[in-house]
């Protein structure tokens, strides 16, 4: 992913091929308010242009942002955990933060904040200022709901951004930072076998509706040492293995069925979710786990 950021003293042919410009620049070689309002050319924001032919695209956005900001604002919250390659959307809108005290006032379209960055919380991804994964997983801890901050820290933890000896250290270090109790409660539910957000979504009903945690992705024999599966979530003493059906299960019908069998036949009980369950029902897939273990 590779952002391009067009300033001054850019020439014309320049600004046409590259990427964002100003309206600044834009005058600067000669281009005209009138002109930029041809076809030639598409607005991306106040006073920020680009060449009709390119993309809208998230790194399109964000580099004409940047063109917007001063020096010292980096982006952060769901932008910067995108640009650390996680699953948020980046531009609705595109957050930043900018040093306490610092006399920047707000931009439209963009959602600024004020806070203290320390040195370790900035790091500089693809040709870009952004807060680090630990600080942007603080920052959204804070203001997302419980669930949905464990499932950022699940995808950031599984896709090795960090490990959660990192995330336990950071919480230490940040003892009396505002929101640090929240970011504790976290990393206490967060999964690094996790591998997709609805089962993390899964497995937190489960545990936030009182039943004990599951352990994630175990791999299970039979006694002859042949291959099982390897569920999403297993609670090993009560031999109940349980999977989150999505969209991809159609079309893997046959071998989910022939590994629901073996593990049929082996003694292990299965039980399956869908997205309709997580969000529609999480009472009812509680209270048929809990079923599950009291007869176990």
């Amino acid at each position: 992913m590779t952002l391009c950021f067009v300033g001054p003293g850019v020439d014309a042919s320049g600004v046409l091929a590259q990427g964002p410009f100003t309206l600044d620049d834009a005058s600067r070689v000669g281009i005209t308010r009138r002109q930029l309002q041809g076809g030639r050319f598409r607005r991306l924001g106040p006073r920020t242009y680009a060449p009709a032919g390119l993309s809208e695209t998230p790194e399109l956005l964000l580099a004409a942002a940047r063109l917007r900001l001063p020096p010292v604002a980096v982006f952060s919250g769901r932008t910067a955990a995108w640009l650390h390659g996680l699953d948020l959307p980046p531009c609705a809108p595109i957050e930043v933060t900018v040093p306490d005290k610092t006399g920047v006032s707000a931009r439209a379209g963009l959602s600024l904040r004020r806070a203290a960055l320390e040195p370790a919380d900035l790091v500089c991804l693809n040709g870009v200022l952004a807060t680090s994964v630990l600080r942007t997983l603080a920052d959204l801890a804070l203001r997302l709901p419980l669930v949905e901050a464990v499932v950022v820290a699940d995808s950031a933890l599984h896709s090795g951004l960090l490990v959660l000896a990192e995330l336990d250290a950071y919480v230490c270090a940040h003892a009396g930072r505002k929101g640090v109790k929240r970011l504790r409660r976290v990393a206490e539910l967060a999964e690094p076998a996790a591998e997709s957000q609805m089962e993390s979504r899964l497995r937190l009903v489960l545990v936030l509706g009182g039943l004990p945690r599951p352990e994630a992705q175990v791999p299970l024999y039979d006694g002859e040492g042949h291959f099982l599966g390897r569920p999403d979530l297993f609670y090993p003493a009560q031999r109940l293995a349980i999977e989150y059906d999505g969209g991809i299960h159609r079309d893997k019908l046959v071998e989910d069925n022939r590994r629901q069998n073996l593990l049929l036949s082996a003694g292990i009980g299965l039980l399956r979710f869908t997205r309709a369950d997580v969000y529609g029902a999480p009472d009812s897939v509680v209270g048929q786990v809990r079923a599950w273990l009291d007869r176990a």
